[in-house]
């Protein structure tokens, strides 16, 4: 498969914090590369230098093989850019903002289309500012799109979303996936690097700390199973089992359900302490990052 971009040993400090420490990495043709990681982990800085928004300290950040500047012409024709803040002229309607970027491009994708494509139809006519925050991040995906780009940056495209807003985008970025598209994606949310990505980078403080695909990341885990219960005496499990406390729910792996189960039980039994909404779940990208670094995504 061939690479779209290629990133060697980019840096981005600013004054004593190294805000993107010497990362290398490379991005495939046609699939959904993910940067996984803690809010202040690097993420956006590393997306904003790729997409030439932000100037790197050092490094290379090759297009194709061949041009190593974000801010040509013919690479900006190319890529279609979601920041993760997105402002828009509130009093434009769905369709006259849309229509105003696509005259920014000699190439454009079919407006009423593309509204039709990330579900908007109803609301062609409304203004931006009467949109929900859901239908005004489909419209910042649909801004990205209007060129009808190559490469689409999406930088956190579900923070703040409710469940059902957040699997509408998940379904427009599957799609768009499906037509051929190569897309970059940041977010701190494990489920939805799960869902979506065919490679996902772990990034922490600046440094990638694990790569590759979801299933091999999860197995390098080496544990089939997590145990998951609340109690009031965390404290002594964590300390008598090496369990972990997430959520205040403690959580313990396992190779051997059945054994560690029994001994949980009886070490509750003698020391007459309740284990509470007791369940079992596979290992995910989360117990990943909590295995290297020790603490949770969302710490």
């Amino acid at each position: 498969m061939n690479n779209v971009i290629e990133i060697k040993n980019l840096k981005k400090y600013y004054d004593n914090t190294r805000a993107v420490d010497g990362i290398s990495f490379e991005v495939r043709k046609g699939e959904v590369f993910a940067f996984l990681g803690p809010n202040g982990a690097g993420k956006t800085t590393t997306l904003e230098i790729i997409e030439g928004l932000r100037k790197k300290d050092d490094g290379e950040v090759i297009y194709f093989g061949r041009y190593n500047s974000p801010s040509d012409f013919y690479i900006k024709e190319r890529i279609g850019v979601q920041l993760q803040n997105s402002a828009f002229f509130d009093n434009l309607t769905v369709f006259e903002t849309l229509n105003m970027f696509a005259g920014l491009y000699k190439k454009s994708y079919n407006v009423k289309k593309l509204i039709d494509m990330i579900s908007l139809n109803e609301k062609r006519k409304a203004k931006v500012k009467e949109l929900s925050g859901g239908q005004k991040q489909r419209l910042a995906i649909a801004v990205a799109l209007v060129n009808d780009p190559e490469i689409i940056f999406l930088d956190e495209p579900t923070t703040g979303l409710d469940p059902q807003a957040r699997r509408m985008i998940w379904e427009i970025i599957i799609e768009l996936k499906k037509s051929g598209k190569t897309i970059v994606l940041t977010t701190h949310y494990m489920e939805e690097a799960e869902q979506l990505a065919d490679r996902v980078h772990i990034i922490d403080h600046g440094k990638i700390i694990a790569s590759g695909t979801v299933d091999d990341l999860i197995k390098s885990l080496k544990k089939e199973t997590v145990i998951v219960f609340k109690t009031e005496n965390q404290k002594l499990f964590e300390e008598k089992f090496k369990c972990i406390i997430i959520d205040n729910k403690v959580e313990l792996e396992t190779n051997n359900i059945e054994k560690d189960m029994l001994k949980l039980l009886e070490f509750s039994k003698i020391n007459n302490i309740n284990l509470e909404d007791i369940l079992i779940r596979k290992p995910n990208l989360e117990d990943v990052f909590l295995n290297i670094t020790g603490r949770s995504l969302r710490d």
